[in-house]
């Protein structure tokens, strides 16, 4: 017997109905793409689990380029992006208000910016103006903010945006962010984190944001820490997971553009995503930073284990790992 969505009917008004949204930059499409092609909305579909939509249009991407697009406060192709994230929000947003839940295939998690964003407003007009949770499995805390930034690249940025850090009065260079899109940093958690500079260390603990990094992991073990996790979403409260693929280990996930050693088992990253789907609060995820453009042995185990993370979000699937 199929499962059924019941546990999402707090939230989502469309039983069964779910929305993929593919969300790479112009040649980032590869790794939606590749968890496409191993099968993984088949899946979903399949015993009448979810009717799902598919939002793919990455061709777009290329339009949305502007030709000239110089740097901006030391970000690199801000123009760019903000428009691509602004499109991201506004396709993920039609389809959360519509009540389905909405799955984000990335592209680096800089795409975050427009699905999250979206999905914060959906949830605030839908609820009464309720704020939403966001639970962040990274290696990286992608809240740098640009002036201090050694690189300029915005996916590691996008917390910093969708917690208004930073702000733009400028509608071409995401000034097309407004309060309704953004998230209470009381509503925002890290796991996974191992790899995170001075700065946005002494940002977290300013700001006050709750953060488990791999160390905290190891030494107390991921089913105290989602135990905690849950405790501090608390109950009733709809949750936007954004999974970035390289919080788990190299050896679960060896093809992704920034890979950092002692990470999450496949089998952690199971957990959260299982027991976040269990208490009936999940209403987005994001899975990012799949690259089968980065060819390293592992590169179908990396895809696997994409796919094993969403399924487990959505209730379809037991644990495949030990």
């Amino acid at each position: 017997m199929a499962r059924r969505l019941a546990t999402f009917q707090k939230f989502l008004s469309m039983q069964n109905r779910m929305a993929v949204v593919t969300a790479g930059f112009a040649g980032g499409d590869a790794g939606p793409q590749a968890l496409i092609s191993a099968g993984i909305l088949d899946e979903l579909r399949s015993g009448s689990h979810y009717e799902v939509d598919l939002d793919d249009a990455p061709s777009i991407y290329l339009v949305l380029s502007p030709e000239s697009d110089p740097d901006y406060k030391g970000m690199k192709k801000p123009r760019t992006v903000s428009s691509v994230t602004k499109d991201i929000s506004r396709r993920v947003h039609g389809h959360a208000n519509q009540g389905k839940f909405v799955l984000t295939l990335g592209g680096d998690h800089s795409i975050a910016t427009g699905s999250v964003s979206g999905t914060a407003k959906a949830i605030r007009e839908r609820l009464g103006g309720r704020e939403m949770a966001v639970v962040w499995v990274d290696a990286h805390a992608d809240i740098n903010t640009p002036e201090p930034s050694d690189s300029g690249n915005i996916q590691g940025m996008p917390v910093a945006f969708l917690t208004g850090l930073i702000n733009s009065n400028d509608a071409d260079i995401f000034g097309w962010l407004q309060k309704e899109n953004l998230v209470n940093v009381g509503k925002f958690l890290y796991i996974g984190l191992r790899d995170v500079d001075d700065g946005e260390e002494r940002t977290i603990e300013r700001c006050g944001i709750k953060a488990y990094t791999m160390q905290n992991v190891k030494r107390r073990g991921i089913q105290n820490i989602m135990d905690e996790t849950l405790a501090y979403i608390r109950d009733e409260t709809p949750t936007h997971l954004s999974f970035d693929i390289d919080s788990l280990d190299p050896a679960w996930a060896p093809s992704t553009g920034h890979p950092v050693s002692e990470g999450l088992s496949l089998a952690d990253g199971e957990l959260i995503a299982r027991q976040l789907h269990e208490t009936g609060n999940l209403v987005a995820m994001d899975l990012v930073e799949v690259n089968p453009l980065i060819v390293r042995p592992g590169l179908a185990q990396t895809v696997r284990s994409g796919c094993s993370v969403i399924k487990n979000a959505l209730g379809v699937a037991s644990p495949q790992s030990s």
